[in-house]
């Protein structure tokens, strides 16, 4: 599993190790700010497009070639930028990194679902979010003490060969996992495979959760300068943020597996933990952003295990890179709307507005499934 674990932490610090380096340490590439949005955006465009594919892919070959060929071809994209350091192939450098790392990480989802019985799901998704969050958390930090050192391309470096050890350890240690016969699906079988609840739901909560961890991410220093607050503050309330979630998700997992907790009320907690934690925040002053960050991070972290526990217990084992991968989407276009959603708003109103919108849309999902669960009074 350690290995699984290393190439979740890999996909985490490379998306934001070099995302919070682009804007600041590439100068000659970065010429604008849209520039740098689109830099920005190739790596998740990137995900939202090839994740399907790929985890389709590792349904139908095995999980375990798509996971070592897309961590060597990281290693490949990042190794391009450190040789040839040009404003082009940066763009073509982090396009590589988007399109690999939508090939090893549905796949590890699928092996971590594939080399777990289904008791220990909850254990073994947990343990994987955990990593995951380190490397969003470690992401910005060490990637800032590296280009400080080196310089962008020698962050680059680091990722290239942070990628082929992952990928010789993956080679040498996760055992080989044959794909499952699987029966002829067609369009039509598909699309009510992804539109049944027992996968709707729990992409929906990982969609929401994710929404609310990138606006807490991006926005939460936005209230910090807003309310006089300076860098060290608004700098905590993140690594608050990162940490609570990180905390959280294998206790969770924990207690999904022991049966102290199941996957509707977990998921439900967590939606509303998420939604206070969005109230919180629009309190002015430190207090309000801190516990909004700490109830953020702590309901996202219950829901991300939970749903992908869900997701791997209600999926035949020989389609679920497939449903990994469309999960995997759901949560990009979560990354993605959350923010746009909470800065559309704020534009028109106060960015208080704009918490308190998506907190009630996360608080509707657990008012909704209580109303259809009512009994009737005829």
């Amino acid at each position: 599993m350690w290995p699984l674990y290393a190439a979740g932490f890999t996909t985490a610090f490379g998306a934001h190790g070099i995302a919070a380096s682009l804007g600041a340490h590439a100068e000659g590439a970065v010429t604008s700010l849209l520039v740098l949005g689109g830099l920005l955006a190739l790596y998740d465009g990137a995900e939202v497009l090839l994740k399907p594919v790929f985890g389709t892919l590792a349904d139908r070959i095995g999980a375990r070639p798509v996971l070592l060929g897309g961590l060597i071809a990281f290693a490949a994209a990042s190794a391009v930028y450190a040789v040839a350091d040009s404003p082009g192939w940066l763009w073509a450098a982090r396009l590589g990194q988007g399109a690999a790392a939508s090939a090893f990480s549905p796949a590890a989802s699928a092996l971590v679902a594939r080399l777990n019985p289904a008791a220990k799901h909850g254990r073994a998704f947990g343990s994987y979010g955990f990593y995951k969050s380190i490397g969003y958390t470690l992401g910005p930090l060490l990637g800032g003490v590296v280009v400080w050192a080196g310089g962008l391309r020698l962050l680059f470096l680091v990722l290239a060969v942070l990628g082929a050890a992952v990928a010789v350890w993956a080679a040498l240690a996760v055992p080989v996992v044959p794909p499952l016969p699987r029966a002829r699906q067609t369009v039509l079988d598909l699309a009510r495979r992804l539109a049944d609840p027992a996968f709707l739901v729990p992409t929906s909560a990982l969609a929401a959760a994710t929404a609310a961890l990138s606006v807490g991410v991006g926005f939460l220093p936005v209230s910090g300068r807003v309310a006089g607050l300076g860098t060290v503050a608004t700098g905590a309330a993140v690594s608050l943020l990162a940490a609570c979630a990180a905390v959280v998700q294998p206790r969770a997992g924990r207690a999904l597996d022991d049966g102290r907790l199941t996957t509707r009320s977990g998921i439900t907690a967590g939606l509303l933990l998420t939604a206070a934690g969005l109230g919180c925040a629009m309190l002015p002053g430190l207090t309000g952003i801190l516990t909004g960050a700490a109830l953020i991070g702590a309901g996202t972290g219950l829901i991300t295990p939970l749903g992908f526990a869900a997701l791997a217990s209600s999926t035949p084992q020989e389609r679920l890179g497939q449903t990994m991968g469309a999960a995997e989407l759901g949560r990009e276009l979560g990354d993605a709307g959350g923010p746009l959603l909470v800065a559309t708003v704020a534009t028109l109103t106060t960015l208080a507005h704009g918490y308190a919108v998506l907190g009630i849309i996360l608080a509707l999902g657990p008012a909704l499934t209580a109303v259809r669960r009512r009994p009737s009074r005829r």
